[in-house]
């Protein structure tokens, strides 16, 4: 090992002590926390909201599966805030709009059979069908 005039160069290995990033406060879970737990004793309430953005000593950060798994004491509200950037889980109301507009896409478009549009010989004709941007015109002999 090298030395420095201020003593032995120590390795550059991160410390499992010291991390930048904030940690599940449940014992032996070591994942990273998603939300802060906060009890309001007055109100027997429990909050879990986003992860607050500085460690509060009388807070508590949960990881991803202890926030959704997390029950209160018999007689207390839990009460869940929801992080506006955080993605909505869908619902049984989305899957039936999200169903409702592929029927709705997949259904064949109406034939309307309106005026008709004068070709280049000046004939009427009408329309029978259309795919995309091109018209199947119906002749005038049929």
């Amino acid at each position: 090992m090298r030395e420095s005039r201020r003593g032995p160069l120590k390795s550059a290995v991160p410390s499992n002590i010291v991390s930048p990033v904030r940690r599940c406060s449940r014992t032996a879970c070591g994942r990273s926390a998603v939300a802060t737990l906060t009890y309001v004793y007055a109100d027997s309430t429990a909050v879990l909201g986003p992860l607050a953005t500085h460690a509060e000593p009388h807070c508590y950060d949960l990881c991803a599966e202890h926030s959704e798994r997390l029950t209160a004491p018999r007689g207390w509200e839990v009460v869940r805030l929801t992080d506006g950037l955080a993605p909505a889980r869908p619902s049984g109301d989305d899957l039936e709009a999200l169903a409702n507009a592929v029927r709705e896409a997949a259904r064949p478009p109406e034939r309307v059979v309106g005026p008709g549009v004068n070709g280049p010989r000046g004939a009427d004709q009408t329309e029978a069908g259309r795919r995309g941007h091109l018209r199947v015109l119906r002749s005038p002999d049929s």
